[in-house]
């Protein structure tokens, strides 16, 4: 839970995120699902398994939803930004993504 909504600095409060991503979540635990429009929660890493919600496209590069909360994550934190693609495909040609989940 975000520290403006309440949550602490506990560790179990917290998950590692890039600049990118922490600065267009912000405080927010919910974004529309792009594909029903409806309000879904965003993606909790702490109490959720991401092979649940997302999947790798078929050369890894980028992110797909499978669930609303997948969707809904993606579209709100920009995580197929083109400067975030570009990083995967390097890391994916020295072998170092997609990561094993």
């Amino acid at each position: 839970m975000p520290r403006l909504k309440g949550g602490s600095n506990e560790l179990e409060n917290l998950a590692l995120a890039c600049f990118g991503c922490n600065g267009r979540k912000q405080a927010k635990t919910q974004a529309i699902d792009p594909e029903t429009g409806e309000m879904a929660n965003l993606y909790n890493p702490r109490t959720q398994r991401w092979v649940d919600h997302f999947c790798w496209n078929k050369d890894t590069t980028r992110i797909l939803g499978k669930t609303p909360t997948g969707r809904a994550t993606i579209e709100a934190l920009s995580l197929n930004r083109t400067n975030v693609v570009n990083l995967r495909r390097l890391l994916a040609s020295v072998g170092l993504h997609p990561p094993q989940y």
